[in-house]
């Protein structure tokens, strides 16, 4: 692809670099801007800055947040004494737009996959140990993807928690095997919550 101009070749280099985009993706993307007001493409600019500069972690869950707790936890309504184990934002996204979800969440930013370098150190696995330890979670529920490393994942911390007070339950098989939380449409998603298994049934023998 041949430019006319290195300032617009270094945009479109830099905008391609997001996932799902192309290089012509990202050409169409930086001619719009050109075409847009000046200011709307510094607001652009300046929303990601901050986003990236002013964004936290929640240090109760690990959800993305503008504070040092989400909403998610300083909601009085929310049951504290029940937790979802899920990946990341995106399923934290997916199961709140179910409406049927009333408990807090511990995202894992990830999970166990040797393949790409991700073992349970990488992951928030001994912060929720932790919070299970403290006694006031009484049920875990695991909502990771149908997938292999989803499954070890939901494994090794089940192992992590023998002998601990809990019960452990996982979302039922209306996901089906090999599919991402964040694709499932609600009415799905939302009934494999609230017909969640006890996690030992989920165990595959053999």
């Amino acid at each position: 692809m041949e430019f006319s101009s290195k300032l617009l070749e270094n945009a479109v280099y830099e905008i391609s670099q997001l996932p799902g985009i192309g290089k012509r993706t990202a050409l169409r993307l930086a001619l719009h801007l050109l075409r847009q007001p000046k200011t709307q493409t510094s607001v652009l600019a300046s929303s990601l800055q901050k986003l990236r500069e002013e964004i936290k972690f929640c240090s109760n869950c690990h959800n993305i947040s503008d504070t040092q707790l989400c909403e998610i936890c300083v909601n009085p309504k929310r049951d504290e004494t029940l937790v979802c184990v899920v990946e990341d934002i995106r399923d934290v996204m997916a199961i709140e737009n179910t409406g049927q979800y009333r408990g807090l969440y511990h995202v894992l930013g990830g999970r166990i996959s040797p393949m790409e370098g991700m073992g349970p150190q990488n992951l928030t696995i001994e912060s929720l140990i932790h919070k299970v330890k403290e006694g006031v979670v009484k049920e875990l529920i695991f909502a990771l993807s149908s997938t292999m490393e989803g499954d070890t994942t939901n494994f090794y911390i089940y192992k992590q928690l023998q002998g601990a007070n809990i019960k452990t339950s996982t979302i039922a098989r209306g996901i089906a095997v090999g599919d991402e939380l964040e694709y499932a449409d609600e009415v799905t998603l939302g009934r494999s919550i609230l017909n969640r298994v006890p996690f030992e049934n989920s165990l595959r023998i053999g």
